[in-house]
Parts: structure tokens; C-alpha cells; sequence
């Protein structure tokens, strides 16, 4: 199995949209491509899942704003947990 994302909710806030979800990955991964669903993706934070001590920083691999609402980011080796997005 590699990095998969999933949308799990979304929502409005004001003029902005946002939508949160969850990642997996398999031993021996370390990251991926979070697929927003955004067009324009302003803002992306993940949290590992669990209360595992991580050895590496998660690191997101892009400049703000993101057009295509696709973000890579870099995880601990097997690392899943959530994320969420604002945008429009």
C-alpha cells in the first residue's frame, strides 16, 4: 500500500471553504500527495495520529497559494493522521 488520502468532511466558513480528511501510509512510505479538492488551496496543516513520539517532522512541500489544490508533503516512515485545508 503507498500514501493515500482521503476527504472525510468539508464546510463554509464565511467566503472560504474548507476541507478536512485523513492520511495513510505504508511501512517503508514517506509521503505523498494530499488531493485537496481545492482550486485555490490557501492553507494545509497535518497531525500524526496517535500519541507516537515522531522522529521526523511531517514537512509540506509547497508555496501558498496552490492553485491546483494537489499538496506533497514529506512524513515519518508509516505515519498516518489527518489533515485539514482552507480555500476557495
Amino acid at each position: 500500500m503507498a500514501f493515500e488520502s482521503n476527504i472525510t468532511g468539508q464546510t463554509v466558513f464565511g467566503n472560504k471553504r474548507i476541507k478536512f480528511g485523513t492520511y495513510t501510509n505504508a511501512g517503508g512510505d514517506t509521503g505523498g500527495n494530499i488531493t485537496t479538492d481545492l482550486n485555490n488551496c490557501e492553507y494545509l496543516e497535518i497531525s500524526p495520529k496517535g500519541d507516537a513520539v515522531i522522529a521526523t517532522e511531517s514537512v509540506i512541500n509547497e508555496t501558498f497559494p496552490v492553485a491546483a489544490g494537489v499538496i506533497t508533503v514529506v512524513t515519518a516512515d508509516g505515519e498516518d493522521g489527518t489533515w485539514f485545508a482552507i480555500g476557495e
